[in-house]
């Protein structure tokens, strides 16, 4: 690639001119959404059209705003029946026409731009040539060139072209365009690769729709963005029903979603709403990082267990109990009576006909209130009469709220864990005492100040499933489930959610769609999969599972991938480690010092590290337990930066617990004492090899204490 291709110019002016397209998109788009100015009045259907219409034309203003990314970045021309000739489509990140409506740019999504990202010598897919732009903002930087036919197999070079895809690993496209994308400096954003998308990530990108497809992919292959990709595709692709149906996108925690959140905007898609499951169950306080230590490792096994839907059915079950004794309550002249046996039929009748728990309490209300009138001695007492006259009455409470009390999530959970004898209640046939006991936490005095932990998510979200919405005055109860489905849902680092999480994700899948990328020797969750069918056997089996291989690392250089490797192979010998297309420019450094000066060599490398870095950024990785000692030794050396829990990776310096650094990628990071990782995590090696394979440039090792052997 060079800046001395002939066609520069000419490729430049075409540039100029797509540009200039996309503006005028912009200025009819706005046209056209000033022609209802002024009319607000009107039917209601005519009110609804212009609303409709409004959105959609602010919609496609919303995905012509590029901001500074790039329009254009490659070409394909395709062969025609004369051999001198050849058809050009230039491709781009959306579809820009001119004046007269004829196609200037080729949305990336298209089936047409296909053979850009597919073509091979082998397989060339009627293409003559693949041209790679290499663009920043509108301008173009270099070309590089790949010439399809007899003699050529897929690389080649044109006139003057100085073009670097003979040194490419074989199955690279656009090898020169490639790494200069690689080599430029992070943002602290994750950026798209429309520009660069290889073979084997394209081909998982346009996979079909329907079933999971899992996407195994070690660190640096792309998953998390091929994902993204995909889902950008399916929208495009099945536009209609799927805008409506919705997507969702899962990620691990908060600091990844700040991470990725400009990727799809970025590719015209900004209504995809994107999570962390804890997102998905409302109206409950959240434990801050690092603060509640409630959970042990085994009560966090224990809570992704799937057991636990079966102790949380009959911990509903247990709050559906009949009365001990006759309740009697006067009434009028006389008294009315409920009888425990009639009690007990009451209570089996609402099991039989309700699924959901508070759906069911009106009935029981209504089925109380007959069975008294109809114990009293007055003829013409109606059951609106009764429940009038006792509701009030606090015995009569009493009794409703034992029989069958109205509950949240929140209130089923806090009662069962602050209560031993109903842990043994509900998890004696299922779990052992020590595992149900593991459970128990002391009752707060209001379940309104709970805090509760990440494991906890799924545990509420199943006892919703069980328990249903609360009534509302003057609304029918519905015996239905009020949960918001998806038709495609992105799950990344599936490898750490738990059976449990798994069966919450699949709840909402409406059609089984689903896209959920991982890498099993990452795994470092309370319950880490084995395999995929691990996995698989908790999510949709509509139409069959698909897993595909991500096998290329373009993130990590060679020498620290060597490294990585060593750990991956203690941890997880089964799997294979991607193969890097790159080498870079230093091999991991290695700074041991004793335990006094430990912080101050973090501080050193820091300085360090920043200067040879320049304008990228820097992660300094450490043990959970040594997060605040850290972030407080670079605050007392004067060293601005970030806290990754905090303010994601927003400073061009951030200090990142070990356990919410996956799925990132920075320019340079520090891993503080490898050791301690390792003892404290409970996938220890795993967590280390994540942290040693965040990095794109450089990587630094601080330790006090020996390394482990798997790094040696």
């Amino acid at each position: 690639m060079t800046q001395h291709h002939p066609d520069l110019p000419v490729e430049q002016e075409f540039i100029d001119h797509a540009y200039h397209c996309l503006e005028q998109s912009k200025v009819d788009a706005w046209k056209m959404r000033g022609l209802h100015e002024g009319t607000l009045g009107g039917t209601f259907q005519a009110r609804y059209e212009r609303d409709v219409f409004d959105e959609a034309v602010f919609n496609r203003l919303t995905q012509l705003d590029l901001g500074d990314m790039a329009l254009v970045f490659g070409r394909i021309d395709r062969g025609t029946d004369s051999p001198d000739q050849f058809e050009s489509f230039h491709i781009g990140r959306l579809a820009v026409a001119d004046e007269h409506a004829d196609p200037v740019v080729v949305d990336w999504r298209a089936p047409i731009a296909e053979p850009f990202y597919r073509a091979t010598g082998r397989e060339p897919l009627g293409l003559v040539r693949r041209r790679h732009f290499h663009v920043q903002g509108r301008q173009l930087l270099g070309i590089e060139d790949e010439l399809f036919g007899e003699g050529h197999l897929g690389i080649g070079a044109e006139d003057d072209t100085l073009n670097d895809s003979a040194a490419a690993p074989e199955g690279i496209r656009g090898y020169s365009t490639l790494l200069a994308v690689l080599q430029r400096g992070r943002t602290g954003q994750l950026g798209d690769i429309v520009a660069t998308i290889q073979g084997e990530q394209d081909e998982i990108i346009r996979s079909p729709q329907a079933g999971v497809l899992v996407v195994q992919g070690g660190p640096g292959t792309g998953k998390t963005v091929v994902a993204l990709h995909r889902a950008a595709y399916l929208l495009y692709t099945y536009r209609f029903p799927l805008e409506d149906q919705g997507v969702l996108v899962i990620g691990p925690n908060r600091v990844f979603l700040r991470y990725i959140e400009r990727v799809l905007p970025s590719l015209g898609e900004a209504g995809v709403e994107q999570v962390v499951l804890a997102d998905l169950v409302s109206d409950v306080l959240w434990a801050r990082y690092g603060i509640d230590p409630a959970d042990s490792h085994l009560a966090a096994r224990v809570k992704g267990d799937m057991r636990m839907s079966l102790v949380i059915d009959q911990a509903v079950t247990d709050r559906e109990r009949p009365l001990r004794d006759d309740l009697v309550v006067p009434f009028r002249t006389g008294y009315v009576r409920l009888r425990a046996d009639e009690s007990q039929r009451i209570i089996r009748a609402a099991q039989r006909r309700f699924r959901r728990h508070n759906a069911a309490r009106r009935w029981v209300e209504s089925e109380i209130w007959q069975v008294m009138a109809a114990s009293s001695r007055l003829s013409d007492v109606s059951a609106n009469e009764v429940r009038e006259a006792l509701r009030p009455m606090p015995e009569v409470r009493e009794a409703l709220e034992r029989m069958w009390p109205v509950l949240t999530p929140a209130q089923l959970l806090h009662d069962l864990f602050g209560s031993k004898a109903l842990l043994k209640l509900a998890g004696a046939k299922h779990l052992t005492e020590q595992e149900y006991l593991s459970l128990y936490r002391p009752r707060q005095a209001d379940v309104a100040d709970v805090r509760w932990t990440e494991h906890d998510v799924a545990l509420l979200d199943e006892a919703r499933s069980y328990l249903g919405s609360k009534p509302t005055k003057g609304v029918k109860s519905e015996d239905h489930d009020d949960i918001r489905t998806y038709g495609h849902i992105v799950v990344d680092e599936v490898q750490d959610l738990t059976p449990m999480q798994l069966s919450m994700v699949s709840r909402r899948s409406l059609n089984g769609s689903m896209t959920v990328v991982g890498d099993l020797a990452q795994a470092t969750g309370a319950l880490a999969p084995n395999d995929w069918d691990d996995v698989l056997r908790h999510l949709p089996d509509h139409r069959g599972a698909r897993v595909i291989g991500l096998s290329v690392g373009y993130r990590i250089p060679g020498q620290i991938m060597e490294l990585a490797n060593k750990v991956m192979m203690a941890a997880t010998p089964t799997l294979r480690a991607p193969t890097s297309v790159r080498t870079g420019d230093e091999h991991p450094e290695y700074l041991r010092v004793a335990e006094s000066e430990l912080l101050s060599a973090v501080v050193s490398s820091v300085k360090e590290l920043d200067t040879d870095i320049g304008d990228g950024n820097i992660a300094v990785v450490v043990p959970d337990s040594m997060f605040e000692h850290v972030a407080r030794a670079l605050t007392e050396a004067g060293i601005e930066h970030g806290e990754a829990t905090r303010s994601g990776l927003e400073m061009g310096i951030t200090v990142v617990p070990v356990s919410v650094v996956k799925g990132l990628e920075l320019d340079g990071v520090i891993v503080v004492e490898p050791a301690r990782i390792v003892r404290d995590e409970e996938q220890g090696l795993r967590a280390l090899y994540v942290a040693l394979t965040r990095s794109t440039k450089r990587l630094t090792i601080v330790h006090s204490e020996p390394l482990p052997a798997a790094m040696l």
